[in-house]
């Protein structure tokens, strides 16, 4: 159900995108492992309040918001990580924290990191925790018309067992 809305707009706008089946996966990183995606080609979907007003922050998977950032640049006087409880409302056809980037088809507003930008192609959930879709960056721009800025870092991250962290001094 959650994904036919959006297959149903891309669909309409004659969009060409692949649709992805995965297993479970519930972070931004787990799904695009699962889906084969890189970090930096997965959009997630991050739900801020901006003055109490809902909007989307979406940036690649290996990226964190620089809430002060975001503040500044919006001129805003608060904004900060929206929790499930105030967004899910929103998005009755979607499971929770499955969101597509698509603020038009819910009446918010979508923040765009640059760094998502230099991609040729995104992925993102469509809904639901074991689908995404994968297609154009440049299309997802001009269908959603976000406003893209930088607010975002990219974390680094290290092996688990830190042997492995410096072998290529070995």
């Amino acid at each position: 159900m959650p994904v036919k809305k959006l297959k149903t707009f891309l669909d309409g706008n004659n969009i060409k995108y692949v649709s992805i089946k995965h297993s479970n996966a519930y972070t931004s990183q787990e799904i695009a492992s699962s889906a084969h995606v890189s970090g930096k080609e997965f959009a997630k979907t991050v739900m801020i309040k901006m003055d109490e007003k809902m909007a989307m922050a979406v940036l690649p998977a290996s990226y964190h918001i620089d809430f002060e950032k975001m503040k500044k640049t919006l001129e805003s006087d608060k904004v900060t990580l929206a929790n499930e409880a105030e967004f899910k409302y929103h998005f009755p056809d979607c499971e929770v924290g499955a969101m597509p980037p698509f603020g038009n088809l819910y009446n918010m507003d979508v923040f765009v990191a640059e760094a998502l930008t230099r991609n040729e192609e995104i992925a993102f959930n469509a809904g639901t925790h074991t689908e995404l879709i994968k297609m154009r960056y440049k299309d997802f721009e001009q269908l959603v018309k976000p406003k893209i800025f930088q607010f975002s870092w990219r974390t680094i991250s290290f092996p688990k067992d830190p042997s492995e962290r410096w072998q290529d001094d070995l």
